[in-house]
Formats: structure tokens, C-alpha cells, sequence
């Protein structure tokens, strides 16, 4: 059973940076395409960024230039660098896994940057 497991989350101040990470539980991880989503409240949940099996990324314009996203395919591990936080990035965050078959979701992780 796939299994996605956010972690990093946190209150942060504006201008701040955290780190997200993403561990993912079985074997088609080095094949999937993994991403960063976010939910803020009454808002619809948007792509914040991508990261292809072969290592090509793609970010929102929202947060391009601030925000890094790396894979480590030996630890299933997807990372979120985000730096220069910003208050209008308070919002769930959550890790996607595409898989040749189906999507799978992570619970989430909450990012507050107070300003």
C-alpha cells in the first residue's frame, strides 16, 4: 500500500524559510512524477510545483525564484525548499505521487508565515 508521509510544516515569519519533505512507502517512486500542492482556506488547491522522474521541474509563477523542489530516489523522498516566505503562502501543504497507474495524496502539512 502506497503510503505518502509529509513533514516540515510550521509556523514561520515572513521572510523566513522551511524545508518540506515527503517520504514515499513503495517501489515506483524513482518512476513517478512527484509534486508540491497547496490548499489555502476557501481556496481551491493549486500546484505550487513538479519534479519529473528524469528530474525536470516546474513551478507556479507564484513562487518561482523562492521555492526549490529536489528528489532523493534512493531515501523515496521528495523536498519542498521554500525561502523568502511570504504571508499569501499560509496554506496545507501536500505531496502527489503520479504513477503510470493512479495519483496517490499525502495528509498534508501545515505552513503559517505571519507577517
Amino acid at each position: 500500500q502506497v503510503q505518502l508521509v509529509e513533514s516540515g510544516g510550521g509556523l514561520v515569519q515572513a521572510g523566513g524559510s522551511l524545508r518540506l519533505s515527503c517520504v514515499v512507502s513503495g517501489s515506483m517512486f524513482s518512476r513517478s512524477t512527484m509534486g508540491w500542492h497547496r490548499q489555502a482556506p476557501g481556496k481551491q488547491r493549486e500546484l505550487v510545483a513538479l519534479i519529473t522522474s528524469s528530474g525536470i521541474t516546474n513551478y507556479s509563477d507564484s513562487v518561482k525564484g523562492r521555492f526549490t523542489i529536489s528528489r532523493d530516489n534512493a531515501r523515496n523522498a521528495v523536498y519542498l525548499q521554500m525561502n523568502s516566505l511570504k504571508p499569501e503562502d499560509t496554506a496545507v501543504y501536500y505531496c502527489r505521487q503520479t504513477t503510470p497507474l493512479r495519483a496517490y495524496w499525502g495528509q498534508g502539512t501545515q505552513v503559517t508565515v505571519s507577517s
